[in-house]
């Protein structure tokens, strides 16, 4: 026999029938057989058994009325076991307010006794299959879309607006997810000016991604953001941003990594302090060079005070580069060497980039580095590029 003419097209269906009347049972696996409904039908008598075979089916079938549980009782039981399974009601003609009940407590639909033939029953199962399917195809979105949501929300928190209203430098900002399903990752950046001749700037990195990840960048940043306005001597911010890290911190194997510059612009210097995090990188001059800088430790491995370092510009053309190590952890070639600092350095001393405008810079770099790496560099990218004079 071919399929019937009246039946929806679809896949073969497992579907669990609980019901504990040999009768009934009996009755819907011979309308099931006689549409060649491409069903496989499997019988439980009670909501234990049904417990027990309910693995892999699509659809369960279920009379309201069993040894073992009565009415929306036997309803919710079922729901509760029945994950990605529909479930369609079976009811009497006297009952059939209970089905209407049923639909709105979670099944996908309900039939009553008596008054289905095969073509009936196969489509009202099928229909429900593909209801449930829907069902969680929306609630998925949803989530997917909650989700989205929450990360813009982190990513604000994560990538403010420098706080700043002198002209005297200008600051490019750039964040870029990395690849694995465009999480948002620990890394974080910020621009305070305190004083119309000093600005303060961070780029940090948490390890890790995801929102818990992302929430800890928020408080870490947000905290240095009061330390600064708060004027915390230089040498307790990082001290104290230590402090939140441990303290907010879900696992103790998570750490960070920061790099920070005070900006005094009426001297024409800055002051570079590391923990754990590469070293900024100084354009003037024509040249590219490391900032000098000493690495220091990770914050939340061993608390101990970075080490400052005095950076006296020559010049008033320079930029100074912060970045977060997803910017130089890419790959050369096809061996397992990285782009490291001193390729960031060479990726800077290229002619070509000569003619890319400053605020381009940033993006320009992260475009070089994906095009060496050969494909999209892995990890979340942040970078700030604060520029006085030509920049260069």
């Amino acid at each position: 026999m071919g399929p019937h003419p009246n039946l929806p097209p679809g896949e073969r269906l497992r579907v669990l029938l609980v019901e504990d009347d040999e009768g009934d049972a009996f009755l819907v696996g011979e309308l099931l057989a006689e549409t060649n409904s491409m069903i496989d039908l499997l019988v439980a008598t009670s909501l234990s058994e049904a417990r027990q075979r309910i693995a892999g089916v699509d659809c369960v079938l279920l009379d309201l009325g069993l040894p073992d549980a009565q009415g929306l009782d036997g309803l919710r039981r079922v729901l509760e076991m029945s994950s990605g399974a529909a479930v369609c009601v079976l009811t009497g003609r006297s009952d059939e307010h209970l089905g209407i009940v049923a639909v709105a407590e979670g099944a996908q639909d309900y039939l009553v006794k008596g008054q289905v033939d095969g073509v009936l029953l196969t489509r009202a199962l099928r229909y429900a299959v593909e209801r449930k399917r829907a069902d969680e195809n929306a609630r998925r979105l949803r989530e997917v879309e909650l989700r989205q949501a929450e990360s813009a929300r982190l990513e604000r928190g994560l990538l403010p607006q420098p706080l700043m209203t002198t002209d005297e430098v200008a600051v490019h900002t750039f964040y870029r997810p990395g690849r694995h399903a465009a999480l948002i990752g620990g890394d974080f950046f910020d621009v305070v000016q305190t004083r119309p001749d000093r600005v303060d700037l961070i780029v940090g990195d948490v390890c890790g991604h995801g929102v818990d990840e992302a929430a800890l960048g928020v408080e870490l940043r947000v905290a240095w953001r009061a330390l600064i306005l708060a004027g915390v001597p230089d040498d307790e911010v990082l001290p104290a941003l230590e402090q939140v890290l441990m303290s907010e911190r879900r696992l103790q194997e998570i750490f960070a990594t920061v790099a920070t510059a005070r900006l005094d612009l009426a001297a024409n210097r800055a002051v570079v302090r590391l923990a754990g995090h590469p070293p900024p990188l100084l354009l003037s001059g024509g040249k590219v060079a490391p900032v000098p800088a000493r690495g220091g430790l990770l914050l939340g491995v061993r608390p101990r005070r970075p080490v400052a370092f005095d950076l006296e510009f020559d010049t008033d053309d320079w930029s100074l580069l912060m970045y977060t190590d997803g910017l130089i952890e890419g790959r050369v070639g096809d061996g397992d060497d990285r782009l490291d600092v001193d390729g960031l350095t060479g990726l800077l001393q290229e002619r070509a980039n000569h003619a890319v405008p400053l605020s381009e810079l940033p993006a320009w770099l992260v475009g070089r580095a994906e095009q060496i790496n050969g494909g999209p560099l892995a990890d979340d990218v942040a970078m700030l590029l604060v520029t006085r004079g030509g920049g260069r």
